[in-house]
C-alpha cells in the first residue's frame, strides 16, 4: 500500500512508479505545478523593472503581485474597529 502523494489516501499501486490514487489527483497536482510555475516566471519577468504601487507611488517587490503595497491594503480604520473589538474580548475574560 502507497499513499497518494496529493489526498495522502492510502492505495494500493498498479505500477511500481504510481504515486497518484486517481486519475483526479493526477490532474489536480499537474494543475497546481503548472500554477506555480506561471507565478515564478512573471516574477522572474519583473526583476529590474521599477514597478510603483498606485496608491502611494512606494517601490513594489517582485513578490507583490498586487498593483498596490501591503501598506495601502491595510486600512487603519479596520485595524481600529479590530483592536476595539480585542481589548472589549479581553476585558470580559478578566
Amino acid at each position: 500500500m502507497k499513499n497518494c502523494k496529493w489526498c495522502e489516501n492510502k492505495f494500493k499501486a498498479k505500477v511500481t512508479y504510481q504515486i497518484y490514487c486517481s486519475e483526479e489527483c493526477r490532474e489536480a497536482a499537474t494543475k497546481e505545478k503548472i500554477a506555480e510555475r506561471y507565478v515564478i516566471s512573471r516574477r522572474q519577468k519583473r526583476i529590474g523593472k521599477a514597478r510603483k504601487c498606485k496608491n502611494c507611488g512606494n517601490d513594489l517587490s517582485i513578490y507583490n503581485d498586487e498593483p498596490i503595497c501591503t501598506f495601502c491594503l491595510i486600512n487603519p480604520v479596520e485595524v481600529v474597529k479590530a483592536l476595539k473589538k480585542m481589548r472589549i474580548i479581553i476585558n470580559d475574560k478578566e
